[in-house]
C-alpha cells in the first residue's frame, strides 16, 4: 500500500507504557477506556497490538488496535466463503479506533484506518486471512467504514467485513 502521510509534527508507533493515555478523550467512553485501562495489557498478552498518533506536543491525537481471529465459514457472505473449506477461518480484526476530540475533523481517522489497513496487508502476505472485520461502534461509524467499502456480515448491522481481494486491490491499487 502506499505511505500513509500525517501532518508534519505528527508519528505513528506502538503504543508504550509512557505514553498519556489517560488523557486522552474522544468523545466515546468505551474507546477512551480501552485505550486507558485495557489495550496496553492486551498488547502485553499479545492479544492485540495498538498504535498511537502522537500529535507534535507530545499528546495521543489518535490510536488504532489489531487483532486477529477465527469466523466460522457459514458467518460469511457467500461470495466471500465460496471455494473455502467449511471450518474456522481466520481474519484480522480493526478492534478500535479514536481520535482525541481536539483532533477530530482534521482527516487523523482517515489516515489511521489507511495506515491499520496498510499493517494488515502486509501482515497477510505472512499470517494469511481471509477478510478484515470490524464492529461498528455506532451509525456514525458505521457510515466511515461503509465509505471504505466494507460491507455488512449477514445477520450483524453493526459487523462490516472487508475481504482479502479488496484489500489486496487497494493495496496494489487495482
Amino acid at each position: 500500500m502506499s505511505v500513509v502521510r500525517f501532518p508534519t509534527g505528527y508519528r505513528i508507533e506502538p503504543l508504550r507504557r509512557d505514553h498519556p493515555r489517560s488523557a486522552f478523550r474522544s468523545g466515546q467512553a468505551q474507546v477512551d477506556d480501552w485505550l486507558a485501562n485495557k489495550a496496553l495489557q492486551n498488547q502485553d498478552k499479545h492479544l492485540s497490538a495498538t498504535k498511537v498518533l502522537m500529535n507534535p506536543d507530545g499528546a495521543i491525537a489518535g490510536f488504532y488496535t489489531l487483532a486477529t481471529a477465527q469466523v466460522d465459514f457459514s458467518d460469511l457472505p457467500p461470495d466471500l466463503c465460496r471455494r473455502l473449506p467449511r471450518r474456522q477461518l481466520p481474519v484480522a480484526v480493526f478492534a478500535w479506533l479514536g481520535i482525541h476530540h481536539g483532533d477530530q475533523g482534521r482527516g487523523h481517522g482517515r489516515r489511521l484506518l489507511a495506515q491499520a489497513l496498510s499493517d494488515c496487508y502486509d501482515a497477510g502476505q505472512t499470517f494469511p486471512f481471509v477478510a478484515v472485520i470490524i464492529d461498528a461502534i455506532d451509525d456514525d461509524a458505521l457510515g466511515f467504514y461503509r465509505r471504505w467499502d466494507f460491507r455488512p456480515l449477514p445477520g450483524h448491522r453493526h459487523r462490516l467485513f472487508l475481504s482479502w481481494s479488496q484489500l489486496r486491490a487497494m493495496a496494489v491499487g487495482s
